[in-house]
């Protein structure tokens, strides 16, 4: 990945990935050039470095970043076998306990993996042996393929609430990462922490320049006590990998994965990293508020950032109260979600109600930022034509997106699997996929991931969880709320103006079937694209017509003027039909051959093409005075004028095979009247009587 530094900007966001910071900071702005189809945006402050820069000169030794390194961590604990001993018999104790209730309960018949007074066991058991055991159960609560339905669902409510450490360490770790005492740096700081999670530990404070602040402060050898962890798991899931085969996950690239999150997590310095790149992507969006980061004042064990005043999602008296929509607020966190999981693909993989707060103003506040993850773009567009195959009902397509997607292997025999998915979305058979819940179905497909040969990616489980929490949000706020029926506008727009060739080939799939036409689909793509707020009709068109115009979209053409030929020769008969009827009542004129009506089938094209124009006409940005230089444009389109010319082609060889089959059955008409006047006249007298 190359990265290029550019000045301090104070342009607003556009959508090539430079920007600026427009609350009034100076930002330095990393332009990532993608590489292998990779993106992101990557922000440096200028006085992140200078504070940088001061505490090197200050403590003549800048710690080295924080990060996972398995090869090290063994290397480094081969030496301390007697510590790594004593943590595996701390761990083993409860552990061991827990086992044998699980053999006890399997030898009394009882279902180990649908008992639910164990998982609740499970869950209590990882919050007593601490932070990484905390951070795996989380990642396990992700993991259909790995976990039992009624252990996810129990996982799902594990807590990283512990304990808070005394002030005195949090104090020691403020002055060495900031090369100051608490009292020279902040005027005010809250007497006791008013939040204790897994990895530090948050004070409410005032800056003397009068800002309020939170400053979140890590827990002393938290490092230590996760490596150890990681170091014992990582080598009981590599010896696990090879001695049971029916375990079809790689336990240790899991491992790995959580590992590298964790680590990210504990550098505060990456939070604010990924703070400020949230900002520069999301932070543009209506109603969407992200706090700010103090860089003078943030290290790798101290963060200090701006205080949000605001109200839980959750408390929904409390927002009312403040004459703020809570469902308006989710409808906003819906959209941001969608732009970070299938557009930008930096999503925030933690949206619990705790990070997510209405603020007094009206606004969606994000907070805590270290769980961040991301999506590349084959994954997103795998996404999005999943999404599309589940509107087909195509599930063999849908089975073949997972394959894709990396969840199942390129070997794997798929003829099982079609119909457990048609399955699991059997119930929805008579409903649009806006109308579906996404936990339900979530839940379902968990199980039939655990049945089959299933392995799911990191970033998938992210984003299950982030969704499900944000639906369990938005249900929560309101229990008719879908969270699909939102999305679904926002599919349906990246669907018409995505130029990718994977979204224009799901488009393909969308629209045709058996080599068919169905205008419904297309009726239903602009009607729920129009509600979508950056839906621009004028980019529609024009890519369309562009894309028409390629060899890509060949296919599409030629269904389409097929299409439009049926309407034009619908219409054209009516005309005329509707004119013979005329003619005969005013002329009296019974012997003209009546002009056959358009068929049922020409009918029904003619009238999908009026309610397109009509939804068209209906759509935010369709402006009739504008219309005129629209279609000026248009006609000077080298791929329009392509189009005109194969519907006239196409339309004259309508015309002319019409005329050729009229003359051909002219002649048959003559020919047979001919043969009867040749005939001789046979004469015959009457019969006697």
């Amino acid at each position: 990945m190359i990265v290029k530094t550019h000045p301090p900007t104070s342009r607003p966001i556009e959508e090539d990935n430079r920007a600026s910071n427009n609350r009034g900071d100076e930002v330095y702005v990393a332009e990532v050039v993608p590489e292998n189809g990779t993106q992101g945006l990557v922000v440096r402050s200028p006085r992140l470095i200078a504070a940088q820069q001061q505490r090197a000169l200050t403590t003549q030794v800048e710690p080295e970043p924080t990060r996972y390194n398995p090869a090290e961590i063994a290397a480094h604990y081969q030496n301390r076998r007697l510590e790594v001993v004593k943590r595996i018999f701390a761990v083993l104790g409860p552990t061991i306990s827990f086992a044998f209730g699980l053999w006890w309960d399997s030898r009394r018949g009882i279902t180990v993996k649908n008992d639910r007074r164990r998982a609740v066991q499970l869950r209590e058991l990882l919050t007593q042996l601490g932070p990484a055991y905390i951070k795996i159960g989380q990642a396990l609560s992700t993991r259909p393929d790995l976990v039992p339905p009624t252990y996810l669902e129990e996982l799902t409510r594990l807590q990283d609430q512990l304990p808070p450490f005394p002030n005195e360490i949090a104090y020691q770790f403020i002055e060495e990462e900031l090369g100051a005492p608490p009292a020279e740096i902040y005027t005010e700081l809250s007497a006791e922490p008013i939040a204790a999670a897994s990895l530090g530990q948050v004070y409410k404070g005032k800056l003397k320049t009068g800002e309020e602040v939170a400053v979140k402060v890590q827990r002393p050898d938290l490092k230590e006590r996760i490596t150890i962890d990681l170091y014992i798991l990582r080598r009981l899931a590599g010896w696990a990998q090879k001695q049971f085969k029916r375990i079809r996950s790689d336990l240790v690239g899991i491992l790995d994965e959580l590992g590298d999150r964790i680590f990210e997590e504990m550098d505060y310095i990456h939070e604010g990293e990924n703070a400020e790149r949230f900002f520069q992507l999301y932070g543009h969006i209506k109603d969407i508020y992200v706090p700010k980061i103090y860089w003078e004042y943030t290290n790798r064990r101290v963060l200090t950032m701006e205080w949000i005043n605001g109200i839980k999602l959750t408390q929904t008296a409390e927002i009312k109260a403040q004459g703020i929509d809570a469902r308006y607020l989710i409808e906003v966190g819906v959209q941001c979600s969608l732009r970070q999981l299938l557009e930008h693909g930096f999503f925030h993989a933690d949206p619990h109600p705790g990070n997510l707060l209405a603020t007094l103003d009206g606004k969606l506040a994000y907070l805590d930022f270290g769980m961040m993850s991301e999506i590349q773009p084959a994954q997103r567009y795998g996404l999005i034509e999943a999404i599309v195959h589940v509107v087909n009902r195509d599930f063999e397509g849908l089975a073949k997106d997972y394959v894709k997607l990396d969840f199942l292997s390129p070997d794997t025999d798929l003829t099982p699997i079609i119909p457990a998915f048609a399955n699991v979305f059997a119930d929805a058979q008579g409903a649009s996929v806006a109308e579906l819940n996404i936990k339900s179905i979530t839940d379902e497909l968990s199980a039939l991931m655990y049945e089959y040969p299933f392995r799911v990616p990191p970033y998938y489980a992210l984003i299950i969880r982030s969704l499900v929490t944000l639906e369990g949000i938005a249900i929560y706020i309101d229990p008719n709320f879908k969270v699909l029926s939102e999305a679904y506008p926002y599919v349906a727009k990246r669907l018409l103006t995505d130029p990718a060739p994977a979204l224009r080939a799901s488009l393909q799939d969308l629209l045709f079937k058996d080599g068919k036409f169905r205008w419904n689909r297309l009726e239903n793509l602009l009607r729920n694209a129009r509600s979508n707020e950056d839906y621009d009709l004028n980019l529609v068109v024009n890519q369309g017509v562009d894309f028409l115009a390629t060899e890509r979209g060949g296919f599409i053409r030629d269904k389409l003027v097929d299409e439009f030929v049926n309407g034009i020769n619908a219409l054209g008969k009516n005309v005329l039909h509707n004119f013979t009827y005329l003619l005969r009542e005013q002329v009296g004129i019974t012997a003209i051959n009546e002009t056959p009506a358009a068929t049922v089938e020409q009918q029904q094209t003619l009238e999908h093409i009026k309610r397109i124009l009509n939804i068209l006409r209906e759509t935010r940005g369709f402006d009739i005075t504008q219309l005129a230089p629209q279609l000026a444009q248009l006609l000077v389109n080298p791929g329009v004028q392509r189009l005109g010319q194969q519907i006239t082609n196409r339309l004259l060889q309508k015309v002319l095979a019409t005329i050729i089959r009229e003359l051909l059955a002219a002649e048959d008409v003559n020919n047979i009247q001919g043969r009867k006047l040749e005939q001789p006249v046979k004469l015959s007298l009457p019969a006697r009587v």
